[in-house]
């Protein structure tokens, strides 16, 4: 029989699911238990293909717009990523029954911009156009009172007053680095710009990004387990490639490896989005095994035990 190459493994902790995402899931699962299907859900819960398809299978319903969904007593749930004001201004002039299953770290941010807004600054936010958390934050304050910036020359092409009251946020799944220039060119424009009282991006996402970035600086190769439509996910690539890894690829599944680049390949890294299932990243470890002679270790560089508690409208009910 022909030997298998060797592969050294790391695994980066932590990794995988946050608890945002583990109590949106919760959520989900607790609405079906106490209502029964179907339970609708506005926009995919989390980001990932695999939890979404599960969530189906069990009886629920995603949907764009709350138009979609039936008068009367069905639950509707807002996704992690957050919603407009207007969304349950909707859902109340229908008498829709809604839970709100925002990410506590979403919903900070929200309250914080509320907050600047109410102070008469104009809120810039740091954020990638086009995803659902950015248009839930957008959709926070009157149109007008906030401008979406995503790059340092975005910041450069910036137009006001030196005195204009100032004030910025940020997209919670956003590259740390990325953001740290954003930030640092904001402040050398607009040195009186009022900063968040403590940092936007979330935990979960910093810890997943420094892991990699250790990680990649070891080994010849990334996986990132994740969903293309995933910020943080995606995020985690860049990071992996920026941190000098020739070859980072973003996988939501073990048919997404395209076999032939690893092939020769010794030493490889293996992260997860905050909304990846473990199971996805057990899945690649096992098809790595059964072509290489692996040797798996486990790369911790932070600690979690972060929990959110249900939203309100479960735990009374």
């Amino acid at each position: 029989m022909k030997s298998k190459p060797p592969l050294r493994i790391l695994l980066c902790a932590p990794r995988g699911f946050c608890a945002g995402v583990v109590r949106a899931i919760d959520a989900v699962e607790k609405a079906l238990e106490l209502y029964g299907a179907p339970v609708y859900v506005r926009h995919e819960i989390v980001h990932n293909k695999h939890v979404v398809d599960s969530l189906k299978a069990k009886g629920v319903v995603f949907i764009d717009e709350l138009a979609e969904a039936p008068a009367g007593d069905r639950p509707v749930i807002f996704s992690a990523h957050g919603v407009a004001k207007a969304v349950p201004e909707e859902a109340e002039a229908r008498n829709l029954l809604t839970i709100d299953a925002t990410c506590p770290l979403v919903t900070k941010v929200h309250r914080e911009a509320q907050a600047h807004h109410k102070r008469g600054r104009h809120v810039l936010l740091i954020g990638h156009r086009g995803h659902p958390e950015v248009v839930g934050t957008l959709g926070q304050l009157p149109d007008g009172a906030t401008t979406l910036i995503g790059s340092v020359d975005e910041v450069e092409a910036l137009v006001f007053p030196a005195d204009a009251p100032l004030a910025f946020v940020t997209q919670t799944t956003l590259s740390v680095d990325d953001t740290r220039e954003i930030v640092a060119a904001l402040k050398r424009r607009f040195p009186a710009i009022h900063a968040p009282p403590l940092e936007d991006i979330c935990y979960a996402t910093t810890n997943r990004q420094e892991a990699v970035k250790r990680a990649a600086a070891e080994v010849e190769a990334v996986i990132v387990v994740g969903s293309a439509n995933s910020s943080n996910s995606q995020r985690l690539r860049e990071v992996a490639e920026r941190a000098g890894c020739a070859l980072a690829v973003l996988a939501p599944s073990v048919a997404a490896i395209e076999w032939p680049r690893f092939s020769g390949v010794r030493s490889l890294a293996i992260t997860a989005g905050a909304s990846a299932p473990e199971i996805l990243v057990e899945e690649i470890l096992d098809a790595f095994a059964a072509r290489f002679d692996i040797a798996v270790e486990t790369l911790t560089t932070a600690e979690e035990s972060k929990f959110f508690p249900l939203p309100r409208a479960l735990r009374e009910a």
